[in-house]
This record gives structure tokens, sequence and C-alpha cells, in this order.
């Protein structure tokens, strides 16, 4: 597996970019992941970086980008915080990333069992987790409002999937750069959700914003 290079990053679509992450995810699942050579990786990316992606996940142990989208050096961005939300700070990364660094695709990962999400829920105040915490409160607010009569346990995991799509569409709402981006066409965004138990990642959302193609014109006898 080669590494990206400047021609094949700039060539790349949105969609062909998800598509390469979610054959990535499924050659984890199958645990047909590549053997890659690592050092030659060190070698080739040595002189420069184009990554194709970059992906917003939580600190969980359990959820490096890299390994579950079977992916090698050079090849995505990955940020990480708990509980998978926005800031000044990530979403600076995130317009370095696609306006300066050429990515192609913006994803924001949660997962299963967070524990972030789980403090939220339980509304946890603890020096500045607490107000990490309170960027997933409107996600609680949401849930909350459905009444839905659900376990603590289904409970987390719903307010865990709305969290991804709020902090998804904030990207969006409070980024001017990354919305031109998308705008124009070139970059897409998607929301996705991680199993800890199987390994399997979920696409809840995926928003592209691709020019229409015209009718096909009909043959006239």
């Amino acid at each position: 597996m080669r590494t990206h290079t400047k021609e094949t990053q700039q060539s790349m679509t949105p969609r062909k970019a998800l598509e390469f992450l979610k054959e990535g995810n499924q050659r984890f699942v199958n645990n047909l992941s590549y053997n890659r050579n690592l050092l030659q990786m060190v070698n080739e990316t040595s002189a420069g970086q184009f990554p194709f992606a970059i992906v917003l996940s939580c600190i969980d142990s359990r959820t490096s980008s890299e390994l579950i989208f079977d992916q090698g050096l050079g090849d995505i961005f990955s940020v990480r915080i708990a509980g998978n939300v926005l800031n000044d700070d990530i979403l600076g990364s995130m317009e370095f990333a696609c306006h300066v660094a050429g990515s192609k695709l913006v994803v924001v990962l949660g997962h299963s069992s967070c524990g972030a999400v789980k403090g939220a829920c339980s509304h946890v105040e603890m020096g500045h987790l607490t107000a990490l915490l309170e960027k997933i409160q409107p996600s609680v607010e949401i849930v909350e409002g459905k009444e839905l009569g659900l376990s603590n346990a289904d409970f987390e995991q719903e307010v865990a999937t709305e969290n991804v799509l709020y902090q998804m569409h904030d990207v969006l709402h409070r980024s001017s750069i990354l919305r031109n981006l998308y705008k124009q066409g070139k970059i897409g965004i998607v929301g996705a959700m991680y199993s800890v138990e199987t390994g399997e990642v979920e696409f809840l959302e995926e928003m592209f914003n691709e020019p229409a193609k015209a009718p096909a014109l009909e043959m006239v006898a």
C-alpha cells in the first residue's frame, strides 16, 4: 500500500475519500489490514504530507482512527478530544487540513460506551472537564425532549449519536472557510459511530454538495 501523494490527493473526490475509509474499516473488521512498511512510509512522508481526510474522534483508547480505518502514516489527520466535541482550536485544525493541506473529507466520529457522554448525561462537574461536558449538553437536551422512555444505557447511546450529528452540523455553522469549501463541492462532511464491541463503523449522515447532472437528452427519430 503506497503513501498518498500530492497527485493522488488532488485527484480524489470527497466521496472517494469516504469510500477509502469505508473500505478500510471493512478490512479492519475482517482482520485483513494491509501489511505496511512503516519505515518506508516514514521516508516517503519526510518531505511532506497529503492526507485525504480529517477525523475528529474521542480520546478513548479503543478508537484510534488510523487503526479502525486501516490507514497508514500520512493518510489522515486525526483530532482527538473527549466526547468528540468542537472548539475553536479544533475548527482551526480542520480549516488547516482542508484549506491549506488539501484534505477532502471531514469526519465526526463518536463511539459506543463513551465515558464523556455518560458524564454529560449524569451532569458531572469536575475541574476543566465541566466546560468540556457542557458542549455535549445540547445533545442531552435534544434526547430528553424526545421523551423516548429509554433505559440509561440506551439513552446514553442516543445522546452519543445525537452528539455526532450536532457537532457535524456545527462544523459548517461555525466555520465560514469550511462552509465555503463545502458549497464549492471541494469537501464533504460525514458523521459516524464506532462500535467498541464489534469494531464496525456505522455512517449516520453523509453530506456532499455535488453539482447536479444535466438530464440526458432523448434522441428524436
